[in-house]
């Protein structure tokens, strides 16, 4: 099938939902309910996951930051061949961090997942593909904002089988490093929050925590830490607070040096912001100490929910992991274990990409168990 003929296939069957999702007591669904799906078109064969019979990119309504009405877009990956009965299985993939700029989007570097979600797929997964709210949509990316990156998640799937009929309502989480945390965050609201899913259970790897436990130290005496990439993301969720905070001045706490650094950090993707100011200190960037007003908000953001994972967990670290180190993950792990949830843990002695290919044959056991035949 060429590229047109995908297109009008999938213009086809946003219709037929359109006509469906209309056909009850109202003539059509409101325009901001969770998972509307508002445009369908193809994605480059060159983006497509290694292995996937069809690649699609939708724009779809989700709850951005403060559970206000956002856009956001994602892509969608089939198997090659039929479906089992009951329809494909899905894996909603959270990526990491890649920037807050549209530019920066996964569906539009045409960056996800690469062979690490092709040998997802060759397991007989669906795949959607969030980008989260921001990226390829209107206004900066919200970054580690959980529940707006968790609704996106969940969000992901209704709009995925929306347009995909062959879609089971069986559905597992699967993310790393910023998608770490957007799937904690998705394990603990996907139940009550689309209850006509069957969301089975989650895959958590590299998980960004107790960032908000260090914030009180936020301010022009940060010591530096031996770290990789840290005043990036720093900058990342400074921007992001910006973004869904508009009503706090979040510039008043930057030193003239951090607002131009943040001002880039808008602009700019991973790798290009971390030769830009990658060396600069964390301390840098602020004029005053953190207070309140600012921390409140933060937490909010970045807080890993203690409780409330009612499905299978997998959670997974590097030990030699310099970009989320093992001692935050492990404050996780016993802050978990004495709120009383359970789940299953596994280190790895590798770095932080690492992981995911070290923890690949747990996490498909896993995943594998939890989704059934």
């Amino acid at each position: 099938m060429d590229m047109s003929a995908r297109m009008l296939a999938a213009a086809t069957v946003l219709a037929v939902a359109g006509v469906v999702a209309g056909s009850g007591a109202s003539a059509a669904a409101p325009a901001d309910r969770p998972g509307t799906v508002t445009a369908v078109h193809a994605l480059p064969p060159e983006a497509w996951i290694p292995g996937a019979a069809s690649g699609r990119v939708l724009t779809y309504r989700t709850l951005g930051p403060q559970d206000r009405p956002a856009s956001s877009t994602g892509a969608v990956f089939l198997p090659p061949g039929q479906p089992p009965p009951g329809g494909w299985p899905v894996i909603s993939w959270a990526h990491g961090a890649v920037g807050v700029a549209d530019a920066c989007a996964p569906t539009v570097t045409g960056k996800i997942g690469g062979p690490y979600l092709g040998r997802w797929l060759a397991q007989g997964y669906a795949i959607v593909a969030t980008d989260y709210v921001g990226l390829g949509t209107e206004g900066v990316h919200p970054y580690l904002d959980g529940r707006s990156e968790a609704h996106a998640v969940v969000d992901m799937v209704r709009a995925a089988r929306a347009v995909e009929p062959s879609l089971s309502d069986r559905w597992v989480t699967l993310g790393q490093s910023q998608g770490g945390q957007a799937a904690m965050v998705t394990a603990t609201l996907a139940t009550a929050y689309a209850p006509e899913l069957d969301h089975r259970g989650t895959v958590a790897l590299g998980v960004p925590s107790n960032i908000e436990n260090l914030a009180p130290l936020g301010g022009p005496w940060f010591p530096p830490l031996p770290l990789t990439g840290t005043t990036v993301f720093i900058a990342y969720v400074i921007a992001g607070l910006r973004a869904s905070h508009p009503d706090l001045d979040v510039d008043a706490y930057l030193s003239e040096r951090g607002r131009r650094v943040v001002a880039q950090a808008e602009q700019l993707c991973y790798e290009e912001a971390a030769a830009a100011f990658g060396d600069t200190s964390i301390g840098a960037l602020f004029a005053r100490g953190l207070d309140e007003p600012i921390l409140r908000p933060l937490r909010e953001m970045l807080a890993i929910p203690l409780r409330g994972y009612d499905r299978p967990l997998f959670l997974g670290q590097g030990l030699l992991d310099t970009i989320v180190p093992a001692p935050l993950t492990l404050k996780l792990v016993a802050d978990l274990v004495g709120a009383g949830q359970r789940f299953t843990f596994r280190t790895y002695p590798r770095g932080h990409l690492e992981t995911m290919l070290a923890s690949e044959a747990e996490a498909s056991d896993f995943v594998r168990a939890v989704l059934g035949p």
